[in-house]
């Protein structure tokens, strides 16, 4: 079929070896276990909103005779009366859990590690889409079994369309085929729930791997790993039995799940009733931002030219997740701006090494975990028996306070960490210990550290604000592009005005090297010197404990090296 080739490529293909890097492996297996479960749960649900009985002879039995949905009706049949049905149901929605939170995890892993660099900039946008399209594909899912709960989502959903400006009733209608609920949504929403989605993810994450193999894999920094080679081990056979074996790991564990952890009984909930709206509903938890934005939202609204215009449903449901979305596509492009780097990237950062990234990436994470919990305000305040008004007002005013705090907070966090890496890549590790010098002088014992840990703390680039050029040029003419390199410059400015600088060569060598007057020969007990410390073996007196007689021993834990700078006498 000539595709040796091709196979023997991505046989010899070489992955890295870390832990880190099987979140994306989550994510696929997951995605593997719903379309499996998916595949038994079609055969037997009935997406349809015509209504009928529940069977007098089926459990449970409040529901025996009760009318409700032929979509409603499927789901309860299945989970009670169907073998195996309960059990696929709960691993279809435990894995969709799972797969949303191995992307979202996933996703910033790359983002905090900064493998979304060139060349990787198009597979950061199909990541990104992928995990837009898991959010519909959980919304289009959970919402099929028609029940109270689903029900008041697509409500919720209802609104926020018709919150659109002058195309939000016709957006609306044309969803719901007339005034909500009607009668089509259900059947919609499952055919892009097992065809239209699916579809779409299969070709995204063909498209994902595939640019995987075509940049290579990125790998985190250590000694001997560069942009030019990937250190690791090759797809076949080792990669190949590592991912099957970790498929059945994953699919053993959300059959545990399903089987042990009970999630979404609908027969408690009822079938869909726009009437009524339960307390302590609450959607899963990648749809909760949404619902803490809704709950956290002022009841505004602004007439203008007799059309209200509902600011309490548009911001919370278009304008904030549109924002989070946005900047999360668009930042890898933002940051190549503030560096001007065309350099392809496939060497890892340390997060504490690009302090002003990950203060951003912590800070959007405490946006969207302030949402969270403001999504359940109502279980809070039962739980805690706290104001619900109060409860409501403090994520108010931590919706805007936190994730500045939690930039200042991790900022400073990156930097100081930036600087103990120095020290420790100057001086080496601290034991504890002085000890004096034949010739009388006292110093810190340290111990050097090995060639491992010196690459680790100073092999990073350093990064510098971008300098801007003349505003003219030498015959007086207003430079092209000279008003974007000066945005350019505030933006970089941002990034990189703060920062320690990784030690040079040159220091780690006059770190190594301090001390000259200090004799090294064979009676100073000096003998070399290691990684910017002196290595000392000499044998310091003590005394035994039983007298005063001073007895020769070596000082524990092999080399140790000198801190502090001996000052001539």
């Amino acid at each position: 079929m000539g595709v040796a080739k091709a196979v023997k490529f991505i046989g010899r293909k070489i992955f890295p070896e870390h832990w880190s890097f099987l979140l994306g492996e989550i994510a696929l297996w997951s995605f593997v276990v719903l379309v499996l479960t998916g595949i038994f749960l079609t055969m037997f649900f009935e997406p349809s909103m015509a209504h009928t009985t529940y069977p007098e002879d089926a459990l449970p039995v409040s529901h025996q005779g009760m009318e409700m949905s032929a979509a409603y009706a499927s789901t309860v049949y299945m989970s009670f009366e169907v073998k195996g049905g309960l059990l696929m149901r709960q691993m279809h929605h435990w894995s969709a859990l799972v797969f949303m939170a191995a992307i979202v995890v996933h996703m910033f892993r790359i983002f905090f590690t900064g493998a979304f660099r060139k060349p990787r900039e198009i597979n950061w946008l199909v990541g990104f889409t992928l995990m837009i399209l898991g959010l519909a594909a959980g919304f289009s899912g959970y919402s099929l079994p028609d029940d109270v709960l689903s029900g008041n989502g697509l409500r919720i959903a209802d609104g926020v369309a018709k919150s659109l400006p002058i195309i939000g009733s016709y957006l609306s209608y044309g969803l719901f085929g007339g005034e909500f609920p009607g009668t089509v949504i259900i059947p919609r929403l499952f055919t892009v729930h097992i065809l239209l989605i699916p579809a779409l993810i299969v070709a995204l994450v063909t498209v994902h791997l595939i640019l995987m193999v075509v940049h290579k894999h990125t790998q985190y920094p250590g000694v001997g790993r560069t942009d030019n080679n990937v250190v690791g081990y090759p797809a076949f056979p080792v990669y190949a039995a590592k991912m099957a074996g970790f498929f059945f790991i994953v699919f053993g564990f959300l059959a545990l799940m399903g089987a042990t952890m009970s999630i979404n009984p609908v027969w408690n909930y009822g079938p869909y009733d726009p009437s009524p709206v339960s307390a302590g509903a609450q959607p899963d938890w990648y749809m909760l931002f949404l619902e803490g934005a809704l709950r956290l939202m002022p009841g505004w609204e602004v007439v203008i030219g007799g059309y209200t215009l509902s600011l309490n449903v548009l911001i919370p449901g278009v304008v904030i997740p549109g924002l989070l979305f946005t900047f999360l596509a668009v930042y890898p492009f933002l940051e190549a701006a503030a560096t001007k780097d065309r350099r392809e990237h496939h060497v890892l950062d340390r997060p504490r090494n690009v302090p002003v990234r990950t203060a951003i990436g912590v800070s959007y994470l405490g946006a969207f975990m302030v949402l969270l919990l403001a999504g359940a305000n109502d279980l809070i305040a039962t739980h805690f028996q706290l104001s619900i008004n109060d409860i409501t007002w403090f994520f108010r005013f931590a919706f805007f306070l936190a994730p500045v705090a939690l930039f200042i907070m991790t900022k400073r966090i990156c930097l100081g960490l930036q600087r103990r890496d120095r020290e420790l890549a100057l001086h080496g590790h601290e034991t504890g210990r002085v000890v004096q010098m034949p010739n009388g002088a006292f110093m810190e014992v340290h111990k050097p550290l090995s060639d491992d840990e010196r690459w680790l703390l100073v092999a990073h680039e350093p990064r510098r604000p971008i300098e801007v050029g003349p505003a003219t040029d030498r015959h007086g003419v207003d430079r092209p592009g000279h008003r974007m390199d000066t945005i350019r410059h505030k933006l970089s400015k941002f990034f990189y005005e703060d920062r320690v600088e990784p030690a040079t060569p040159a220091e780690l060598a006059a770190a190594g090297h301090h001390g000259p007057e200090i004799e090294d020969g064979e009676d100073s007990g000096i003998h070399g010197v290691h990684g910017g410390s002196l290595e000392i073996t000499h044998e310091a007196p003590y005394a035994d404990g039983h007298g005063d007689e001073e007895k020769p021993r070596a000082h524990a834990g092999g080399s140790v090296a000198t801190l502090a700078r001996h000052e001539k006498d």
